[in-house]
């Protein structure tokens, strides 16, 4: 994961966002099963968020930096299958489903209000 520097301040939000979906969407299965992002990603107003994998979990912010927001759903792969949809900030379970994309068509269903592309910069900042 790239968190942007001084020197990339130049490059606009979206193009940030955009630069780490690219090597995201280029993970192996060592890092995270490659059908998660690449569902994530079929949604538009997920693929304005800033991606971040930790744990085999592809994880979404509204901003690009550190602390990253938790008002996202997150998709957790179940042992028996599936995935349970979570949103850490008021702790509530979005659902079950069966298919990882299902669950991203859940989270994108769920999203905030007023929840539009990542900006560049800390929760502060949106």
């Amino acid at each position: 994961m790239i968190t942007p520097t001084s020197s990339e301040e130049s490059r606009s939000a979206a193009e940030i966002v955009a630069a780490e979906w690219s090597d995201i969407l280029s993970y192996g299965r060592d890092l995270i099963n490659p059908a998660v992002p690449r569902a994530a990603y079929q949604h538009p107003s997920l693929r304005e968020l800033w991606p971040m994998v930790s744990h085999g979990v592809l994880y979404l912010s509204r901003c690009t930096r550190w602390p990253w927001t938790n008002d996202v759903g997150t998709a957790y792969p179940l042992v028996e299958g599936g995935y349970r949809v979570r949103r850490k900030s008021d702790k509530s379970l979005l659902g079950v489903v069966d298919t990882v994309e299902e669950a991203y068509a859940l989270i994108a269903a769920s999203l905030p209000d007023g929840c539009g592309p990542a900006v560049d910069g800390t929760p502060d900042d949106l």
